[in-house]
């Protein structure tokens, strides 16, 4: 298992060398004068060049390539113009936000896609398969921007059963005692159920819509893989050994049929990773995503980056994460490791 994992890990340092030579030279095409930008349109010529050498834009690309580098060496993802503040600090702040949406939707998509598609698989034709693949469709099919309007449309303006889409909290809460960062977690922690609900509340809805557009990869793959388990050989020898179909269905049909759908979550995980943009900015929610549109719409080149480079770095850490589920869930993995 370890060797496997040194083997994951060494493969993951040419592409996380690719992102940041990527990131880097995106940045610097991008159409907009950082310059210009932050000068305002009164500037004069003379300010603006006084902008551009102090930001470092006056020197060649290698040249800001080997500083940009240096800089990453020591931890320093540079300061955001728009903000004044160190990138590092902005996404240590905002990242749990981000987080907390994002592992809710993926949560709830597993614990509604899951069943759904061992039931479709057990019970193939039935109205709980023909509605699997209907949820599966219209998960594929609808933007996840207009979900989350839709969303906000119905529960929020025509039913008033959720609050106002504008953050993590409304105006008559206050943020718990922060340990994790995770709202839910730390105002369990606090013991303050007033906060948890509120949070709760707030984060109901885009979670929702996180796992409706995950939904449909999740609940296909699962009836797939179910399928092809429940056809073996050695799911007919258990069932003629006379075990309980549960007993068949969880126990030796869905453990082998479960690699697959581990591959699927952590496909679907690097999906949400940046679908949580387009869902941070309809739910005005504070998370990196935001955050990294806001400083692209600036030509803020530091805060792009470093959200780019935060993201490769959790892809990297998921499939590591899940090399290592598959010798948890299958030990010929890590014989053959």
């Amino acid at each position: 298992m370890l060797r496997q994992i040194g083997k994951r890990l060494a493969t993951a340092i040419p592409s996380l060398i690719g992102v940041v030579v990527v990131t880097f030279l995106l940045t610097r095409v991008l159409p907009g004068d950082t310059a210009a930008y932050f000068a305002g349109p009164a500037a004069t010529p003379q300010a603006i060049a006084e902008i551009r050498a102090k930001l470092g834009l006056d020197r060649s690309l290698p040249e800001q390539f080997v500083s940009y580098v240096k800089d990453l060496a020591t931890g320093n993802l540079g300061n955001s113009l728009s903000t004044g503040r160190p990138v590092v600090t902005e996404i240590k702040a905002r990242l749990p936000a981000s987080a907390e949406l994002t592992f809710l939707g993926l949560f709830l998509a597993i614990a509604i896609a899951v069943p759904l598609g061992i039931l479709a698989a057990v019970k193939q034709g039935s109205i709980i398969d023909h509605a699997c693949r209907m949820v599966a469709t219209a998960g594929v099919s609808l933007p996840v921007f207009f979900t989350g309007l839709l969303l906000v449309y119905v529960f929020y303006f025509l039913l008033g059963w959720a609050p106002a889409p504008l953050g993590r909290l409304d105006a008559f809460s206050s943020a718990p005692p922060e340990v994790t960062g995770f709202y839910l977690i730390d105002s369990l922690l606090a013991r303050d159920l007033e906060t948890f609900r509120a949070s709760l509340a707030q984060l109901a809805v885009p979670a929702i819509t996180m796992a409706v557009f995950s939904l449909a990869p999740i609940a296909r793959m699962t009836r797939a893989s179910m399928l092809a388990a429940l056809a073996s050989e050695f799911v007919r020898t258990a069932k003629a050994s006379g075990l309980t179909p549960t007993t068949v269905i969880i126990r030796y049909a869905f453990r082998n049929a479960l690699l697959p759908v581990v591959t699927t979550l952590g496909m679907v995980f690097s999906f949400l990773l940046g679908a949580n943009v387009l869902v941070e900015k309809v739910f005005a929610w504070p998370g990196i995503g935001s955050y990294a549109i806001e400083a692209l719409i600036a030509s803020d080149f530091a805060p792009v980056q470093g959200f780019v480079l935060t993201m490769a770095i959790m892809y990297v850490a998921l499939n590591l994460l899940i090399d290592m589920l598959y010798g948890v869930i299958d030990p010929r993995v890590r014989m053959e490791g």
